[in-house]
């Protein structure tokens, strides 16, 4: 049998999505990794990770995105994934008040565990399931977002809404700052997907 051989890109992204438990971050990546929706996902057990490739700009994308899991439980495990990444998708349940409120110790823990503190890092907030009642205005969250010089987007997993945008304003952004194009093209030291993989615990989705 022919070996495949691997698809060609331009530039090599990692981007992590983070949040509470149950906001959706799974059926995020499911969604536009594998235009799907499960309504009875699992919690996420660690991390998970999938890769998906776009062009942008006439530039092909493989991004590799990091799904983490949002029990306190785990949170020790994850100094390691945040190394590397270009991107960081922030999200929230727009039906849980509880989930945009803990948003500043996610910010903080970016902070934290990123090189350079996660200044240079594209950062995007989104407040997912938007098919269910409002619990956070928009305005609310799109004020928090602008005072943490974040990007802010709506979404719904389950019926597709403004999920595919999320990834390509990520995208776009990263694209328009050279500092985070270093070492993503082919060819340069990038994320090592096997010793992170390794790592990583088991485990299936979080709804």
């Amino acid at each position: 049998m022919a070996v495949r051989e691997p698809e060609p890109y331009d530039h090599l992204f990692k981007l992590l999505l983070i949040g509470d438990a149950g906001v959706g971050k799974s059926s995020i990546l499911l969604r536009f990794t594998d235009d799907a929706f499960d309504d009875h996902q699992q919690s996420t057990i660690g991390v998970d990770f999938k890769v998906k490739m776009i062009e942008v700009d006439h530039k092909r994308i493989k991004m590799t995105i990091w799904d983490t899991a949002g029990q306190e439980r785990f949170r020790t495990l994850t100094s390691s994934y945040y190394r590397g990444a270009q991107g960081i998708i922030l999200v929230y349940d727009v039906n849980r008040r509880e989930s945009f409120e803990n948003l500043n110790h996610w910010l903080q823990e970016v902070e934290v565990y990123s090189t350079g503190g996660g200044r240079e890092i594209v950062k995007v907030l989104v407040g997912n399931k938007v098919d269910k009642e409002r619990m956070v205005p928009r305005e609310e969250a799109e004020a928090w977002a602008r005072s943490k010089g974040m990007l802010f987007l709506e979404a719904s997993a389950k019926t597709r809404t403004g999920i595919r945008q999320v990834f390509l304003e990520v995208v776009q952004k990263i694209l328009d700052n050279p500092s985070l194009l270093t070492n993503t093209a082919p060819g340069r030291p990038r994320v090592n997907l096997q010793a992170d993989a390794a790592a990583k615990g088991s485990g299936g989705y979080c709804c």
